[in-house]
């Protein structure tokens, strides 16, 4: 007997605590390969009022899943008591039991999910044996918070493609920097340090190659113990301009690093930079460009699902010209540049169509403005 009831009936302490969930969900996000990074809690009711007895988040690689581990720290106190998970629990047999029937197994009494899976071997029925085992299960519990934080995830299984954010810096006076000076800061510490989360939770950093070429960047994540969550680096480069002495070819060996060209693999220049250590990626052609579409694809195929895109301005209106912009972070900070600058594609005032206000932050004396597609 399914007994799924709609959101609605959710309670504020259910909201809190799935709140808590989605954050926790963050922990290993990028970092669980082709599974999303999702989170379990599990409350229980005492005299001294509720207690999360377990909790857990999808393993780094994507196993086990985050319901075993939150069922293995709470043991027998799972019965009768009330989880709390991001992700309808898994219905399908893999390497590990279905979750859901994990959950049934376990004596939980009542599961409060907060958006459902949409690959087909899941969808509904993981809420379905739920029910079936008598199980109370409320849905869409904080639903968007949940999306929002796997949309990787949610975009592949749902458009086969790779999710995109665009992240851009402009000035006060709408410039991203000064031609022919290499890289100019128009953020602060704190947005930088941002900047450097955002290359953490993703699978590929992108470049176009004229930003390789004028500001040398590493694309690394240099915060203090988040080092080891570099993402692969791509360069959208269709004639090969990347020189061999660039900090990101020098460093291909020890952060991925991949090129998307439109060369032959015949070439010497596609022959150099995969003898460096980088790794090519043979792309189709559109615009005099890589076909970005079938780039994404590809990426999703490779088992890469989330792509922040940050540089140049002709890479960004390259994307968006395409819909392929699934989320903006705009960071503007308090000075301007000058006449000398160059333009930014858009900015605060100017948001390009089919898009929604979905936050804003403060870090110091900037603010981003994060922006969901409609």
């Amino acid at each position: 007997m399914n007994t799924s009831v709609a959101s609605s009936e959710a309670s504020d302490f259910d909201r809190r605590m799935m709140a808590a969930a989605i954050r926790y969900s963050f922990r290993h996000l990028g970092r669980t390969g082709t599974n999303p990074s999702v989170a379990t809690l599990i409350v229980r009711d005492t005299e001294a009022g509720p207690v999360i007895v377990g909790r857990g988040v999808t393993a780094i690689g994507g196993r086990p899943h985050a319901e075993t581990e939150a069922l293995s720290e709470a043991g027998e106190l799972a019965r009768g008591a009330t989880a709390y998970v991001t992700l309808e629990p898994c219905a399908h047999h893999g390497s590990t039991p279905p979750c859901a029937n994990a959950l049934v197994a376990a004596g939980v009494k009542r599961v409060v999910a907060a958006t459902t899976d949409p690959d087909y071997r899941v969808s509904g029925k993981g809420y379905a044996i739920l029910g079936d085992g008598g199980v109370e299960v409320l849905t869409d519990v904080l639903k968007a918070d949940a999306d929002f934080a796997m949309a990787g995830y949610l975009m592949q299984r749902n458009k086969n493609r790779a999710h995109v954010t665009l992240k851009m810096a402009v000035s006060a006076d709408g410039k991203i920097g000064r031609r022919g000076v290499g890289q100019v800061a128009i953020t602060g510490e704190e947005s930088r340090a941002a900047t450097h989360v955002l290359r953490a939770v993703s699978d590929v950093i992108l470049v176009g190659v004229e930003t390789a070429l004028e500001d040398d960047p590493e694309l690394t994540c240099r915060l203090p113990g988040l080092e080891s969550r570099s993402p692969v680096r791509l360069v959208l480069d269709s004639r090969l301009r990347l020189p061999l002495s660039s900090r990101l070819v020098q460093s291909a060996a020890t952060t991925p690093v991949i090129v998307a060209t439109t060369e032959p693999p015949d070439s010497a220049k596609y022959r150099a930079l995969s003898d460096a250590g980088c790794q090519l990626m043979a792309c189709e052609s559109a615009d005099g460009g890589v076909a970005l579409a079938e780039l994404l694809d590809d990426l999703s195929g490779r088992g890469y699902f989330t792509v922040a895109v940050e540089g140049g301005a002709r890479v960004a209106k390259s994307f968006l010209a395409a819909g392929l912009v699934d989320r903006i972070m705009l960071y503007t900070g308090p000075d301007s540049i000058g006449p000398e600058g160059v333009d930014a594609p858009f900015d605060a005032d100017h948001i390009p169509d089919g898009f929604k206000i979905a936050d804003t932050l403060f870090y110091g004396r900037d603010v981003c403005r994060i922006y969901e597609r409609i």
